[in-house]
């Protein structure tokens, strides 16, 4: 029974010592590849690709030094490591990737679907999740860049793809609208290169907020689909403009 009990502990103290481990690795990676800047620890992240755990994504924002509260500028670098040694295997840099003002980044996320665009050419995600500093006029949004590893550098593949925002207005404790869209993404046919054309899916809703005598009560429309392809060509999916953040 105590064995079985170890055995437990231990898968679930797993992804926590692993996590210690992808992040105690970013000083390192600090020092070799921008030694003297700053690390925006709190945007920071990293973790180990599933589809091949010898290797471990991560994104390093850089803040500029003229940064403030209220707006500024951060650098990225973008890597992949050897899961056990910390070595970097292939990495980009990418200036002027973050902006905020009135807008500000809540986080950022490494997305680690099954994003086969060819045969062994599997990509990798990264997800900037922004929101507005307005509360009675909230809005927000999430872009997608999807990078592939080339050699000892990472090539972009998909630029800054929303695919989730949001907006609204509050004119009081009740009253009020909210609109989101979500767009999820399906791997589809083959196309120029090999590469697999991006099949995305679009729903948008519409709510209105009103008061009912005492109560709040929501009255929602009904939803609007649409669907897109993103074609691969000249090294990258063409992302239309009303797709794309600006």
């Amino acid at each position: 029974m105590k064995k079985k009990i170890l055995i437990l502990a231990a898968s679930l103290l797993a992804p926590v010592l692993a996590n210690a481990a992808c992040s105690d690795f970013m000083q390192t990676w600090m020092d070799k590849l921008h030694h003297g800047r700053t690390l925006d620890t709190r945007l920071a992240v990293c973790k180990e690709w599933p589809a091949n755990p010898d290797l471990t994504l991560a994104v390093l924002p850089l803040p500029r030094r003229a940064n403030n509260e209220d707006e500024g500028t951060d650098d990225v670098e973008i890597l992949v490591a050897d899961s056990a040694s910390g070595s970097v295997i292939a990495h980009v840099y990418e200036p002027d990737a973050i902006t905020f003002d009135a807008v500000r980044v809540d986080s950022i996320e490494l997305d680690t679907a099954r994003y086969q665009l060819k045969p062994g050419n599997r990509a990798f995600g990264v997800r900037v999740n922004y929101y507005g500093t307005s509360r009675p006029n909230p809005f927000g949004w999430t872009s997608l860049n999807l990078y592939t590893v080339e050699g000892q550098t990472l090539r972009k593949l998909v630029d800054r793809l929303v695919i989730s925002s949001y907006s609204g207005e509050n004119n009081g404790p009740c009253d009020g609208y909210h609109d989101s869209t979500t767009r999820t993404i399906d791997i589809g046919p083959a196309g120029r290169e090999e590469y697999a054309a991006l099949k995305i899916a679009e729903k948008s809703t519409h709510s209105v907020n009103g008061s009912v005598g005492e109560n709040c009560a929501d009255e929602d429309s009904p939803a609007k689909r649409r669907n897109f392809t993103l074609e691969y060509n000249n090294g990258r999916y063409v992302v239309p403009k009303a797709l794309r953040q600006d």
